[in-house]
């Protein structure tokens, strides 16, 4: 039975209709239920409060080792990889992450296999089996993750960061593990690792640390009993949460600037300094607050300032590396070349900025205006997956009291200018820590970082310099930001004039075409606009593609001063380059929408080059491109990929080569030429009447198509071109082999596409069903048995209507040739697999694909985002998921 605890009143927003219950099994397992009727997937999520800083010294990435070995089997369970199977074949997914202070382990599946999915995961902590010979292959599937990640700039730059600490306290660590940490040194000392992982199982994983959360369409009475039944035999060793009083950083970690040489191009300064963790006092918020204004990017802020002086692309503010005893807070910022020469007057300007705040106080409206939008966010934020919401609220029930676990932090209520003040005052150049990464600094540094290899130097920075720093800073007028004009403050409900189930050609003109869906599913309001513009000259070169992406590029920049308050209400846009134009989107809600839909659109009609901002912009661009080299390989061999199988589509490498030679001029004579002749599809869906969708597109209309000397001309007939795919002969084998373009990356990839068919219901299922049956077959096989790399994928490819099969494999230990000829001969041996395959398996796969089709949109944003994928690649077959399920029962039933 249950313990019988007091009924703490969960907080949820007013839109949420689902019902929770909070409950103790005898065995102190801290349970949340959550019942949802009209959820089409079930979801669990077990959240274990032992992580890396658990790891014993000596086996670094032991507490991750365990998060891969734990659901390899169990003693109920005992057949290798069933479980993974099991899930599959559901319609579900399983994954598991390790972070310092928590490990939590999550699946979903259709709803009609509920009950053993849950018992086949809940074994995994009352009887799992970690066997020897699973012991080294995952090992390796470690070590192969660990290899994968070697070149990223965010791992080795956050590694430095750990090593430059107090090497006793747990935050020094490396977390990630590898074969080296996991295997070599072990067994040099004596050490059988697989007994350490039985040992650390025994000794850590104990329920009165565990917090599980189970989402179900069956009733709150009907999900406890299964809770009860499954998860009270987990072992309750009353263990206590593992604890450190120190802080990680001494004197001697702080007030240093340390330059290190990143992987990438570009130049980079991270400002970071230890504060009181933000849950001690969640509910007033104080760093939400601070991020808040040195994260703004309106007229008068950091941000504004900076990139007005050529200084910086990109800020970012916000707490990080967050633990219960320690955090610290965070400016990012990417420099210009430019930048990279003033870094002392930016950490000035930096600093600047924090003594404004100190000096004008903590104000009670900017604090008011925040906890309105956050309030707002919260009560009509958009239903998320069943899957993401347990893993949310499973870690958020580790840190938050249990009427506060739907809410986390992310509510701000309690004004305390104290609170704020003092977190401010940690902001100082007394306890202050400065990275500055440049390549510019390769051979000039005299350390190297020992996990990743980060070269790096090191000095101390007097508070007395930092003041100099001021001193020394431009005179640029920072001030606070303004009232926000954006925030929403109508979320009246329009009711449709008609029950429209599938978006409709509303409006057709020679200039344009209006897809329109009212919201009759969501009853939320917010609407999703999308504004595609197909400009044929686009696509003639590598250089218009160049130039069509600066112009959109530039144009978000252009914006940003404004539009970005929009962002902080909560109604987003883009404004992205396409393979064909550009297309401009906006999400999110609809009261002030049409006010910035028409700012945007002014914008691109007037565009104009600034010069200070085309050579900024350009930079930004040059160092994309430029990094390109640093892809995964898997992305690399993707994007050849696509230059192969898709038509006018032109390699990155020459997009780089011409746009060195590009200048201003060139982009203001490219322009309108680009819009001088154009066609618009437009997709309007939401919380908007149908009348205003036919007034927006018509005034999209007058302002680019009417007048004495339009901008735009409607295309020809012979430019409205479908996209186009390259055939591939049947029974014809190609190959392109292509020499990774970083030296320095010993992994090696591998795309198998196999083209099957031409947009067809029928064929369509037929495929989607051998994709379902063979992805886990594919994982266990090539990953799990023969190891040949961590990124192990098989699944269905869709260009523009041409259906495939698709297999991505990343390898750090066999090359392309030999992952070619596994991935062959599992294709002969799933061959036989099907064909032996018993009935009933066969059924209960295609069942679980009709489940997977019926499977419901959870908002506004993903049900738009699929009927635009149905626009845009000129198949606006609405209904194509209700018509798959009815091929799908007629072939196979």
């Amino acid at each position: 039975m249950a313990v019988s605890i007091e009924d703490v009143e969960i907080l949820k927003p007013k839109t949420d209709k689902r019902e929770y219950r909070r409950i103790v099994l005898k065995n102190s397992l801290q349970v949340l239920l959550i019942s949802d009727p009209d959820t089409d997937k079930c979801a669990a999520s077990l959240n274990v409060g032992v992580g890396s800083f658990c790891d014993p010294v000596g086996l670094e990435g032991l507490a991750h080792f365990l998060e891969h070995m734990l659901f390899y089997a169990s003693e109920k369970y005992p057949l290798e990889d069933s479980y993974l199977k099991y899930i599959t074949e559901h319609g579900g997914s399983t994954n598991a992450f390790t972070a310092s202070e928590m490990t939590n382990y999550f699946f979903d599946a259709n709803t009609d296999c509920f009950e053993e999915a849950l018992d086949r995961f809940a074994q995994f902590f009352i009887k799992p089996l970690m066997s020897a010979d699973a012991t080294m292959r995952e090992i390796k599937a470690v070590d192969s993750e660990n290899k994968m990640y070697l070149l990223s700039d965010e791992r080795r730059m956050s590694q430095l960061q750990k090593h430059l600490s107090l090497e006793s306290h747990p935050y020094h660590k490396f977390g990630g593990g590898n074969c080296d940490t996991l295997d070599v040194r072990p067994k040099a000392k004596g050490v059988d690792t697989r007994q350490e992982l039985l040992k650390f199982y025994e000794d850590k994983y104990s329920a009165n640390l565990m917090h599980l959360v189970v989402y179900s369409k069956e009733s709150l009475d009907k999900i406890q009993s299964l809770v009860e039944d499954k998860f009270q035999e987990i072992q309750n060793s009353d263990r206590s949460r593992f604890q450190f009083s120190s802080q990680p950083c001494t004197s001697e970690h702080l007030q240093i600037l340390v330059r290190a040489v990143p992987i990438k191009q570009g130049h980079k300064l991270r400002i970071v300094w230890p504060i009181t963790p933000s849950i001690v006092h969640y509910k007033e918020e104080p760093c939400r607050y601070l991020d808040h204004l040195i994260n703004h990017e309106g007229e008068g802020s950091l941000s504004y300032v900076l990139k007005k002086l050529g200084w910086a692309t990109e800020l970012y503010a916000g707490e990080d590396d967050r633990a219960s005893e320690f955090s610290f807070f965070y400016v990012v910022i990417d420099l210009t070349d430019a930048g990279q020469d003033h870094m002392q007057e930016i950490i000035g300007l930096l600093f600047k900025y924090i003594q404004l705040l100190q000096q004008s106080g903590v104000c009670k409206w900017i604090f008011d205006e925040l906890s309105a939008i956050c309030e707002t966010g919260f009560h009509y934020e958009d239903k998320i997956s069943p899957i993401d919401y347990v893993v949310r609220i499973s870690s958020n029930m580790q840190i938050y009291p249990p009427k506060d676990w739907l809410v986390g932090s992310s509510l701000p209520s309690d004004f305390n200018p104290d609170t704020i003040q003092k977190i401010l005052n940690e902001l100082s150049p007394e306890s202050v820590r400065i990275f500055w990464e440049s390549n510019k600094f390769e051979g000039l540094t005299d350390k190297v970082e020992p996990w990743y290899g980060t070269a790096y130097s090191i000095e101390k920075v007097s508070p007395s310099r930092i003041q100099a720093w001021m001193s020394s800073a431009p005179n640029e007028n920072l001030h606070l930001p303004v009232p926000n004009v954006f925030i929403p403050t109508d979320f009246s409900i329009k009711n449709p004039q008609e029950k429209i189930k599938l978006p409709v050609l509303l409006r057709k003109s020679s200039y344009s075409k209006l897809w329109y869906k009212p919201d009759t599913v969501f009853s939320t309001p917010k609407a999703y606009v999308k504004i595609d513009f197909d400009c044929p000259y686009v696509s003639n070169s590598p250089e218009t593609e160049a130039l069509a992406n600066l112009l959109a590029m530039l144009l978000m920049d252009d914006l940003n001063e404004y539009a970005y308050y929009a962002q902080v209400a909560g109604l987003h846009y883009d404004i992205s380059h396409t393979e064909s134009g550009f297309q401009v989107t906006l999400v999110g809600y609809n009261h002030k929408l049409r006010i910035l839909l028409e700012t945007i659109v002014n914008k691109i009609a007037k565009f104009e080059v600034r010069p200070d901002r085309f050579s900024v912009i350009k930079e930004m661009a040059i160092k994309a491109y430029q990094n390109f080299k640093f892809q995964q390989p898997y992305e690399q061999a993707n994007d050849y990929y696509s230059l192969i199988i898709e038509d006018q589509t032109w390699p990155w490498m020459e997009q780089l080569e011409v746009l060195h030679c590009l200048d201003e001029e060139d982009l203001a004579k490219f322009a309108p030429i680009m819009l001088s002749r154009a066609f618009l599809q437009c997709y309007i869906a939401g919380n908007i009447e149908h009348e205003e969708a036919v007034s927006m597109i018509e005034h999209i209309e007058d302002v680019f198509f009417k007048g004495s000397n339009p901008i735009c001309q409607p295309l020809f007939p012979s430019q409205i071109l479908r996209n186009r795919v390259v055939k591939l002969g049947k029974g014809m084998n190609y190959c392109y082999s292509k020499e990774g373009l970083n030296p320095s990356d010993e992994n090696s990839a591998l795309i198998h596409y196999i083209q099957v068919h031409r947009d067809d219901f029928i064929l369509n299922v037929k495929l989607q069903l051998v994709a379902l049956i063979g992805e886990q077959a594919a994982f266990h096989q090539l990953r799990s048995v023969e190891q040949l790399g961590y990124i192990t994928y098989l699944g269905q490819r869709n260009d523009f209507g041409i259906h495939g099969l698709l297999f991505i494999i990343q390898s750090p230990v066999k090359d392309p040739g030999h992952i070619d000829s596994r991935v062959e001969a599992f294709l002969r041996m799933f061959e036989s697999k099907l064909s032996e395959m018993k009935n009933d398996e066969f059924k209960g796969n295609v069942n679980a694909l009709i489940n997977m089709k019926l499977e419901k949109h959870k908002s506004l944003s993903e049900e738009s985002q699929f009927y635009w994928t149905e626009i845009i690649s000129g198949t606006p077959k609405f209904d194509r998921r209700e018509a798959e399920v009815s091929q799908s029962i007629l072939i196979f039933f």
